[in-house]
């Protein structure tokens, strides 16, 4: 095992927000449940971590106990501990609330971000270049809804902007929400009040050295429903989803991740789908580009395409679907 990765290195999940983009599905679900290519997408954001990490820390806000139940009863590889916050804190805050008993250095990780990166060398690289903290850096086109950082020599990060209006922007490479950082950080926030780490605590340190590490292979926020479907494609393409395979009597080219039994006999399936449990896709229905949540129905000749459709959601017969996402329950 490498030396630059302590034995006892744990990993902190940000996992706070309302997931106000993917309403009406979040009403219901946290968007961390939300599956994606055939499992929930906090269960893809794991996936980054080395498999000898002692604990994850989810550090968790709105319908935190419904993360709890789901995690106890789909444990990971790794031991979880969960730590609520009372009301809303921030990703500073919430560092800080989650932060007794970290360890030195840890992974800091947002819990919507799907991408392929090996943590290990941004541990590394904190080991070799010293200082606070390694960020890693995705280039975007548009920098608007992200930080940005300004790059020196060496990739130390001199400058960083959160959110800042294009023609301020002082480069294309943005935080992409997985990172090393020094125990120290989280000394340098206060307790028990809302603190944004981004615009709040990582400015001041950038005199005692942040590295920047760009990232050279695909990145995704899932945020938002194009966003989320993208996400999808990435983890299908890169041959990161589970149980691939069309369901038995279907037609079509997948691929599509459903779970063993799914009833969609003489439905058929274009790219990209994920199928929930007690999932029934009836004959002549056509399902492509979309992630059906557990229980939903589609009847027969309905068609949907670049949607998302929680739970128990009924698409009537003949019904055609397009670019919606449909919350719980609903009859469309």
């Amino acid at each position: 095992m490498p030396t630059f990765l302590p034995l006892d290195v744990k990993a902190l999940v940000l996992i706070g927000g309302f997931g106000t983009r993917l309403r009406p599905v979040t009403y219901s679900v946290p968007k961390q449940l939300i599956p994606i290519a055939g499992k929930p997408m906090l269960y893809h954001v794991l996936d980054l971590l080395p498999p000898d990490v002692e604990e994850v820390v989810l550090a968790t806000g709105y319908k935190s106990d419904q993360i709890e139940a789901f995690v106890r009863a789909h444990p990971t590889r790794w031991p979880i501990r969960i730590v609520p916050e009372a009301e809303p804190l921030g990703t500073g805050g919430g560092m800080k609330n989650a932060s007794a008993g970290m360890s030195d250095p840890f992974f800091l990780m947002n819990s919507d971000v799907i991408a392929r990166v090996d943590l290990r060398s941004v541990a590394e690289r904190l080991s070799v270049g010293g200082g606070m903290g390694v960020m890693t850096l995705a280039e975007v086109e548009d920098t608007r809804p992200y930080g940005v950082a300004a790059l020196g020599p060496d990739d130390r990060i001199i400058q960083f902007v959160e959110k800042p209006e294009p023609a301020a922007a002082p480069s294309h490479w943005i935080n992409a929400g997985l990172g090393v950082w020094r125990r120290e950080v989280l000394d340098r926030i206060p307790a028990g009040k809302p603190v944004s780490f981004e615009r709040e605590i990582l400015p001041g340190l950038l005199d005692a050295g942040v590295q920047g590490f760009r990232l050279s292979h695909y990145w995704d926020d899932a945020g938002t429903p194009a966003r989320l479907l993208r996400s999808q494609r990435l983890l299908f393409d890169d041959g990161r989803a589970e149980r691939t395979s069309l369901p038995s009597g279907a037609l079509g080219r997948g691929p599509v991740a459903a779970p063993l039994g799914t009833s969609a006999r003489g439905a058929s399936f274009g790219p990209y789908v994920t199928l929930g449990s007690e999932v029934s896709i009836e004959a002549g229905a056509h399902i492509e580009n979309s992630i059906i949540m557990d229980g939903v129905q589609v009847e027969r000749d309905a068609h949907v395409s670049g949607s998302v459709l929680g739970p128990k959601v009924r698409v009537k017969a003949g019904h055609r679907l397009s670019d919606q996402v449909i919350g719980e329950g609903a009859e469309v």
